[in-house]
């Protein structure tokens, strides 16, 4: 899953707006982002395997740190940590929902994935499969995406930004399903995802505009 992702960004923005969008950005990446990382290290393993799911040429044989739910569970308690180390991001609510849209990402893949998600470890894999399912998977990731703004827009300063992006995720999503080439080779598709994940934050930064600013000036709490 690629652009269904941030539809928790969005969500988790609308319950607490003065959580930075480019942050919920990462956060519902980050397990990918440490994907990426560690099959760079040699520490997680992946493969190209033409055919292996109808969207998605990756094998993802051994990815038991980022991807089995005991690491899903790890790096959600330690996004809710993180969060307690910053003046505008501690309290409880705030953290909840940084690590809620951490762990967002393992019950989304779930849906997508073949079983490749691990319980912990390498072992007692799952996955539903949806990515063998080229259309299906391509209209949840969309209506996932669309979804998740809507809640958003409806009290975003800047929507018109925010309408362009959400547009132009969902053409990246539709180039990625049918169009873009297929990596060749794992560590291609790691540098594709933190360029990616990077660019989409970097997006979600100018989107989002001047909007948390506003909300202080007017005296929007933080969480307690």
């Amino acid at each position: 899953m690629l652009v269904g992702h941030y539809s928790a960004s969005f969500l988790g923005k609308s319950l607490q707006k003065m959580i930075p969008l480019w942050l919920l950005f990462i956060a519902v990446q980050f397990i990918d982002i440490l994907w990426a990382v560690f099959v760079l290290l040699g520490i997680e393993k992946a493969r190209i395997v033409p055919g292996i799911t109808a969207s998605n040429a990756l094998d993802l044989y051994y990815m038991p740190f980022t991807h089995s739910l005991v690491g899903a569970f790890f790096w959600s308690a330690l996004a809710f940590r993180f969060c307690q180390l910053f003046s505008s991001l501690k309290g409880w609510r705030t953290g909840l929902i940084v690590g809620a849209a951490v762990f967002s990402h393992w019950m989304l893949d779930l849906i997508v994935h073949r079983p490749d998600l691990a319980l912990y470890d390498n072992t007692l894999k799952m996955g539903f499969g949806l990515w063998n399912y080229r259309v299906p998977a391509l209209i949840l990731e969309i209506g996932l995406l669309i979804g998740g703004a809507m809640l958003y827009l409806r009290s975003a300063s800047h929507r018109g930004r925010m309408v362009v992006y959400v547009c132009l995720l969902v053409l990246v999503q539709v180039v990625g399903t049918f169009l873009f080439p297929t990596p060749p080779t794992d560590r291609a598709a790691a540098i594709t995802a933190l360029f990616l994940y990077f660019i989409f934050a970097l997006i979600a930064f100018w989107a989002e505009g001047r909007q948390n600013k506003k909300e202080e000036r007017y005296g929007e709490p933080h969480s307690a």
